[in-house]
């Protein structure tokens, strides 16, 4: 069976505090952003092992420890009667982007394998198998707009559509780690109530929704700030990293699609409807 694993975007992004745990208490939205890899999952052959088999855009590290197979082997735990598998993930988000790409291909291999497998399995109990793989993974369980507090994988239903809104994101090649991204950021209450916020029209969002690792992070990478100001000269009414990046993303209301960008590089970029 066939899915198509999508990344996310981040509506504003806080971290307000470091928890007893070692993570950090957050506050964001998050929306779910079509640009997708492709994950496919079938029974093994007879006699053969679960097999993770990887395509596209390369990825680093041990093949073994892939978010992927973890999910399946955090299932096989719980439910022994799950044979061994043969999974296809063709690698097609960038990756270190903040696009969530790693977090979608999880959550998608657990409910692909909830529903190859008849497991039963409702949203919530996949939620809280998501939340064991990573913090944004709960939120491809459902794949809805959300407000996400604690360590952001705590939902609270939100009333946006962004249907339809076309939308650019410019990748620019850089890996930005999530350990370098806390390491920058300063922790501080949030600036405006991002609810509040985002109840308000979209071209206000530029002066009231900001992104913390953007400020932590573009002095040592000026390019996140020439992409957006790019985003802004094309037309964007709001321009911002997604989480602790390195993808920088645009909105374009009231366009039937997101124009040009006048920028020189060599920067991966999707253009498309939200």
């Amino acid at each position: 069976m066939l899915s198509f694993p999508n990344a996310k975007l981040n509506l504003g992004l806080y971290v307000t505090a470091r928890r007893p745990d070692g993570f950090h208490t957050l506050q964001t939205a998050m929306v779910a952003l079509p640009w997708c890899d492709a994950l496919e999952i079938v029974p093994a052959a007879a006699g053969q092992a679960s097999h993770l088999a990887l395509t596209g855009i390369p990825i680093p590290g041990d093949p073994g420890t892939n978010l992927c197979l973890r999910a399946y082997e955090l299932l096989q735990a719980d439910f022994p009667q799950l044979p061994p598998i043969q999974m296809h993930l063709h690698k097609v988000v960038p990756i270190g982007a903040g696009l969530g790409g790693g977090s979608a291909d999880a959550a998608f291999a657990l409910k692909l394998l909830n529903q190859v497998f008849e497991l039963g399995l409702a949203g919530e109990a996949l939620e809280d198998y998501a939340r064991r793989l990573g913090a944004d993974c709960a939120f491809f369980i459902r794949n809805q707009p959300v407000l996400a507090v604690e360590r952001g994988d705590v939902f609270e239903p939100l009333a946006l559509n962004l249907s339809g809104m076309p939308c650019k994101v410019v990748y620019p090649g850089l890996h930005i780690s999530t350990a370098e991204a806390y390491r920058r950021v300063t922790h501080r209450p949030p600036r405006h109530d991002l609810r509040e916020a985002l109840a308000q029209p979209l071209e206000t969002w530029r002066h009231t929704i900001s992104n913390d690792f953007e400020d932590a992070l573009t002095p040592y990478y000026p390019v996140l700030g020439d992409i957006k100001q790019a985003l802004y000269a094309a037309g964007a009414a709001y321009a911002s990293l997604s989480g602790s990046g390195s993808a920088v993303y645009g909105l374009f209301p009231g366009l039937e699609a997101a124009p040009a960008l006048g920028v020189q590089g060599d920067y991966l970029v999707w253009d498309g409807l939200l």
